[in-house]
Parts: C-alpha cells; sequence; structure tokens
C-alpha cells in the first residue's frame, strides 16, 4: 500500500533572488504531478523564469484547512505534490502545518527539500549569538499584545528571530525600546534582494534613525527582526511593580487620570486596570 502512495515535497524557494533557488528543487518542481502554492500569482513567475509547466493549485492561510484534506487524498492515489511558499520554507510562519500533518497521519512519504529561509539567512549575517536562539513568528499587531510580548524577553538568554511588518516597524522598535532598555537588534530588510538592507546597534537608536529618514512614512519590504538575548551574567533589570510605579509618578505630581493614560500605554494594560489599582491604594481618594 505505501508503494501505491505519493509523495508530497516541502520545498525552499528564494527568498528574491532568483539564483538560490537548488538544482534539486528544480527537479522536483519539474518532476511532480501538482505544486500547492501560497500565491499562485507569485509563484507562476518563479516557474516562468526556469521554464516549468507543472499546475498550479492556491494553498494560503485562508484555505489551508479545507484544502489539506483534498491535496491528501490526491497523494493517497499516488500523485506527487511540491508545497511551495510565496518566499523561503514552507511551515516556517507560512502554510504548511496542516498539510504535512495530514499526509503524516495518512502514511504519505513527506520529503524536505532544503534552501532558503529568512531565519536562518538573517541569524548568519546578523553578529549575533547563533549556538541557541529562538524564533516566535510574527510579533503581535496591536500594541498591548505587542508590548506584553516584548516584555517576556527581558530574562531571554537566547537570541530572538521574529518577522514584523514595516508599516510597524518603528512602533515595534520604540516599544522594545522601553521594554528593554538599549538591547541590540539587527533589522534585515529585503534579504537577498536588491534593496537589502541591514542595520545593526540598540533598538531606541534605530527607531529614531529611521524617524529622522522617513518621518511618518513607513519603510517598503519584508523585515526580519533579531533581538539580542539579555546577557549572560548580567541580572536584567527588573520592571517595578503596578502599586509602585503609580506611587512613583504620584510623587511626581501626575493625577490618577494621567497615571492610567501613562502606565496604560507603557505597560499594555487598560486604563481601568491602572485606575482601579490606584484607587486601591491611600493616596487617592474614591
Amino acid at each position: 500500500m505505501q508503494d501505491s502512495l505519493g509523495t508530497l515535497y516541502v520545498v525552499a524557494t528564494p527568498l528574491g533572488n532568483l539564483e538560490d533557488i537548488t538544482l534539486r528543487a528544480l527537479r522536483v518542481l519539474k518532476q511532480v504531478d501538482l505544486i500547492a502554492a501560497e500565491d499562485t500569482r507569485h509563484s507562476r513567475k518563479l516557474l516562468a523564469h526556469y521554464g516549468i509547466g507543472t499546475p498550479l493549485t492556491s494553498y494560503h492561510d485562508w484555505s489551508e484547512r479545507h484544502k489539506a484534506p483534498r491535496l491528501v487524498e490526491e497523494l493517497k492515489r499516488g500523485k506527487s505534490i511540491a508545497l511551495i511558499s510565496d518566499a523561503g520554507t514552507p511551515g516556517i510562519a507560512d502554510p504548511g502545518y496542516h498539510l504535512v500533518r495530514s499526509a503524516i497521519a495518512a502514511g504519505v512519504r513527506v520529503e524536505a527539500v532544503p534552501g532558503p529561509s529568512a531565519v536562518a539567512a538573517a541569524l548568519s549575517i546578523a553578529g549575533l549569538p547563533t549556538d541557541r536562539f529562538a524564533f516566535n513568528g510574527f510579533v503581535p499587531a496591536r500594541q498591548g499584545p505587542r508590548r506584553r510580548f516584548l516584555a517576556e524577553l527581558v530574562h531571554e538568554r537566547r537570541t530572538t528571530v521574529v518577522y514584523e511588518a514595516t508599516r510597524r516597524l518603528q512602533a515595534c522598535l520604540q516599544d522594545l525600546h522601553e521594554a528593554l532598555g538599549p538591547r541590540q537588534v539587527v533589522v534585515a530588510r529585503e534579504l537577498t534582494k536588491f534593496f537589502e538592507e541591514i542595520l545593526r546597534g540598540p533598538a531606541g537608536e534605530i527607531a529614531a534613525q529611521l524617524h529622522r529618514r522617513l518621518g511618518g512614512q513607513a519603510l517598503q519590504g519584508e523585515v526580519t527582526l533579531l533581538i539580542a538575548g539579555a546577557e549572560c551574567g548580567v541580572a536584567p533589570e527588573v520592571q517595578e511593580d503596578l502599586n509602585t510605579a503609580i506611587e512613583r509618578l504620584r510623587g511626581e505630581g501626575l493625577s490618577l487620570k494621567d497615571i492610567a493614560r501613562k502606565l496604560a500605554r507603557d505597560r499594555g494594560l487598560t486604563r481601568r486596570e491602572v485606575y482601579q489599582a490606584g484607587l486601591a491604594l491611600e493616596h487617592f481618594e474614591r
């Protein structure tokens, strides 16, 4: 029965420079019965460049759950399928998990055709420690969850790799500076493409640099952001607890309303949470 099943190939494709595809990837893409692509319009450019006419079907975030079973049925009938994303390695913050998991459950052989990866490429040139690192996918889009996410990195000693949208990069760097202080970061933009750019330095300085350069405009392209780990042997600064922060700001003459606004913004809390904590302290009248 196993011999009658097809094979699912997870194929890495270039991040930008079309020369970065492997010889094996080209052979597999030519030989399979079907290519499942994150964006067929985008993938056709790559395939046309190399004269590959294999049929395409879309397989993206919105279709993944209901499309995976259909593709597995094709694999069980003996067809071979290549899974590709718009760039890099499928399944790394890209569609692929459900199809790979379903294929394994069905007894289908799954083969990796390794190649480009934004995570590996950025780590290789960042100049940050790579003996231990953590990949955390995309940074939360909303400010509150983003600040809580970044605050959790205060004790993280590994290099952290994340993806961030260029339109939110400056805000993310500023939040990172407020959460972690002068932590070193590397912004890797448009890797392997014509406008590739690498920025290295403390998060606050890079945020200020981008603001001077762009004003209110956003960068273009794709960004991989690397965050240095907390220095070994150096205890990270522990953020003061909420009540202590409220009392400190009260001593500086701020009203409870202003304190609630400031701490909610800085810590990713709601104003109500801070206000209620302030009311519970004896300095404020109900």
